[in-house]
């Protein structure tokens, strides 16, 4: 016969299980796209090649276009992400698009100072011979995309209390457990440069579990300052949020059909009013 061992209490098996808790205590689920189970933006590209993309962005077999990104800097949404560690939502965006192959990507944003000191350098005359940086080279952005972001928060949670059980078992006493969803909603919109027509709008959205093992001591944003949009939860969720916005977006634009307006655009259309000229009938 074995002998009868006792089943550890409850204190010390949570005190077995203090290393491990510790260890996973600000891990997350992976972020959805649209309620799916991957939603980070990954990999690289070049030209219409792409490397490690994710495979829920949405791809196009032939550019329609070229087109720049431009964010509000002064807009609420801008300044608030600030207080996340996070920067422009820019670079990760303009990664989005060229992976998709939908739009050709051009530079309008501070790299634009970079290129005229080239040019400017050329004109001075101090530049090798052969350069090639004359009149006529720049590409021109058929449209514009603009980002923003209407919410982004956590909600709900599910509180959990291991100090209770843990009494005389040190560090473990500290550790209050508990597990909340990030959510965010965001807006993409499709401009055309030329006629200043909005071309198509798609809002998307994401969210994951949060589970905070460490509650205050640590916190969601273990990492911020050294990561951004790829290492911190509400980066993460902030950019599979703007994947669904982009992957509907595409598949607006795909079958796109113009708006039509008796008359043409902007000749007076058909809401008329009172001392001005006949509506557009």
């Amino acid at each position: 016969m074995h002998p009868v061992r006792p089943r550890p209490s409850s204190s010390l098996r949570l005190a077995a299980l203090a290393p491990a808790l510790l260890l996973g205590a600000c891990m997350a689920t992976a972020p959805t796209v649209g309620g799916g189970s991957k939603g980070a933006v990954t990999g690289s590209a070049g030209g219409a090649t792409t490397a490690n993309a994710n495979s829920q962005l949405e791809r196009c077999d032939q550019a329609l276009g070229t087109l720049s990104v431009v964010e509000d800097q002064n807009a609420p949404w801008y300044q608030s992400l600030r207080s996340y560690q996070l920067g422009s939502t820019v670079p990760v965006l303009r990664m989005m698009v060229q992976q998709s192959n939908c739009f050709v990507v051009v530079e309008r944003g501070a790299a634009m100072n970079n290129m005229n000191t080239e040019r400017a350098l050329q004109q001075s005359g101090e530049m090798r011979a052969g350069s090639n940086f004359g009149k006529g080279q720049m590409v021109a952005a058929d449209y514009t995309m603009s980002p923003s972001i209407q919410f982004a928060q956590r909600t709900g949670g599910v509180g959990g209390g291991l100090a209770g059980f843990s009494k005389g078992l040190g560090v473990l006493g500290t550790i209050a457990g508990g597990m909340k969803q990030n959510e965010a909603s965001t807006t993409l919109l499709l401009v055309d440069n030329r006629s200043g027509v909005q071309l198509a709008a798609a809002e998307g959205s994401a969210s994951n579990m949060d589970f905070n093992l460490l509650g205050g001591a640590f916190g969601s944003r273990l990492g911020g300052t050294a990561g951004g949009y790829g290492s911190t939860p509400e980066g993460k969720i902030i950019v599979a949020a703007f994947a669904d916005s982009y992957n509907q977006l595409v598949q607006s634009v795909r079958n796109y059909r113009a708006q039509n307006v008796k008359g043409g655009l902007g000749t007076g259309g058909a809401l008329g009013v009172q001392g001005g000229p006949p509506p557009k009938r």
